[in-house]
């Protein structure tokens, strides 16, 4: 069977990151395929973790209240060690409009998901594989299997997002490398009797590994467990309810396991792909990297992995942007990955200290757990809201003077209700392109730039010529969080990332970056 129909992209894999790369680009009016392999979406809860950026996200994606609605609220990181607190991280000071993690069922997130894609016209074909796939200059062509039917199917770009086990990702040819020994896990979502406050996350460090803990909805708990099996030992598949409670009231004690709804273990090798872009086949998420669980972040690098590449893919197939847009999706986000890679390593391995060292690192944490800054350091890496691009191909030209942000970095988090309100009006999901944000806090306001939608944030509520919005900021919140008290213009781009900062005489820097990501 042959298919001939005109697609711009074909999505491989409908999870979390695929969903997320089909409504970005269906929502900018990209003809888009989303398939997979699986007959009927997972039933398993999976990764539970979704961050303050990944909110974020999906509040630029216009879904944040439906996500919100699916789970519970963590709003600190607890770490405990021989039955004591030893460290506890809150999150209410991250920069976001969402200052906590949420946890929700992998099968929230994918329904939320498939509902918005669903919306834009496009519907997940399942049972559905990849399993030929070549290119050249027009365009790549795939060979499609759906029962005893074969299809021939063709489109300009195709974006792995099939996972660990990824077709698309050994079909071009490449795959995950990396220097990291495996890590095994014993999984459990289960109705437990505790103690344990359940608005926080927590991590029990032991020697014999440590064990994070997640609560759900429901009254449900997550305990995700490390093992150190001996060298050689099958992976046990089937864990029982009997071996996971044994886990815990070794290395926590005083929970009691009362029923179990999904009980699972897996193995975890840190790797990553060497390049994300393979001609016209870009890589995300999992089919890109793989990391330890322990941090909750593999689900979310993935999912903004998608967010990051779509808006980037979508200005090329309109004619609006070049390969310098496209290839600062690796430059970007490979380092990303790395972090993560880094992050788990380093958490995992101070878990699992016994001894002298053990001691130690308790003095050490406890002390650094007194210093703010300290805090909110390990707050915003938990939440990902560190995650930045200062070194991008395309962040453009120095910041003005006294700029507290700068081109890589995202937008800061504007406090002030009723500003935050008018800027969301002018700056939300329903603009899903560039804004040029221009602020003049007591300065005459100059006329508008030309190309993209022009935000003016002014101290008085005046009607200016030529832009599309004007917020009012009598306070001078807006300039006093960016660091412009004497004005300036910001390009932000579609995923909520500078661009471009400059001074309000600088008529260069913003052209600057736009001619860079057409070129």
């Amino acid at each position: 069977m042959s298919n001939n129909q005109n697609t711009d992209v074909i999505v491989v894999g409908a999870g979390p990151v695929g969903l997320v790369a089909g409504c970005e680009l269906a929502r900018r009016g990209v003809r888009v395929r989303v398939i997979d392999k699986l007959a009927q979406p997972t039933d398993q809860s999976r990764a539970i973790a979704v961050h303050a950026r990944s909110l974020d996200m999906f509040d630029r994606m216009g879904i944040v209240d439906e996500m919100l609605g699916t789970g519970v609220k963590a709003i600190a990181m607890q770490m405990h060690t021989g039955g004591r607190d030893l460290f506890r991280v809150p999150f209410n000071e991250v920069d976001s409009a969402f200052p906590f993690t949420l946890t929700t069922a992998q099968t929230e997130t994918e329904w939320v998901l498939n509902e918005r894609l669903q919306s834009f016209g496009v519907t997940v074909e399942r049972g559905v594989e990849l399993i030929e796939l070549t290119q050249d200059d027009d365009g790549v062509h795939l060979t499609l299997q759906k029962g005893g039917s074969t299809e021939r199917a063709s489109a300009s770009w195709v974006i792995g997002a099939d996972g660990a086990h990824s077709a698309a990702r050994k079909l071009v040819g490449t795959k995950l490398a990396g220097s990291f020994v495996g890590e095994r896990f014993l999984l459990g979502d289960v109705d437990a009797e505790h103690s344990l406050d359940r608005d926080d996350m927590h991590t029990f460090f032991s020697p014999e590994g440590p064990v994070v803990v997640l609560a759900m909805r429901e009254g449900r708990m997550r305990f995700l467990a490390e093992l150190h099996d001996p060298p050689g030992t099958p992976l046990n598949m089937d864990p029982t309810q009997d071996e996971l409670q044994a886990i815990l009231d070794r290395r926590i004690g005083g929970i009691r396991v009362v029923h179990s709804h999904w009980l699972t273990s897996f193995e975890i090798r840190h790797a990553r792909v060497p390049a994300y872009r393979w001609g016209r086949v870009f890589l995300a998420g999992d089919a890109a990297h793989i990391h330890s669980p322990a941090g909750g972040q593999g689900m979310n690098t993935g999912m903004q992995d998608a967010f990051n590449l779509a808006w980037k893919l979508s200005a090329v197939i309109k004619g609006d942007a070049g390969d310098t847009l496209l290839n600062s999706y690796q430059a970007e986000r490979a380092p990303i990955a790395d972090g993560v890679i880094k992050f788990t390593d380093r958490l995992t391995k101070a878990g699992t200290l016994s001894g002298a060292p053990r001691r130690i690192r308790d003095v050490v944490v406890r002390m650094l757990s007194q210093v703010p800054a300290i805090r909110n350091t390990m707050a915003a890496t938990v939440a990902e809201v560190k995650v930045a691009y200062p070194r991008s191909p395309i962040a453009v030209g120095r910041p003005p003077k006294h700029a507290k942000v700068a081109a890589g970095q995202h937008v800061p988090h504007v406090a002030d209700q009723v500003v935050q309100k008018q800027l969301r009006a002018a700056c939300g999901p329903q603009t899903p392109d560039h804004i040029v944000l221009t602020v003049a806090d007591g300065q005459l306001a100059p006329a508008a730039g030309h190309g993209q939608v022009q935000v003016l944030v002014t101290s008085e509520e005046t009607l200016v010529a030529g832009y599309s919005a004007v917020v009012a900021d009598p306070k001078g919140v807006v300039a006093q969080r960016l660091g412009l008290k004497n004005g300036g213009r910001v390009a932000i781009r579609p995923d909520g990332y500078i661009g471009a900062i400059a001074a309000l005489d600088d008529t260069t820097t913003i052209a600057d970056y736009f001619a860079k990501i057409r070129s």
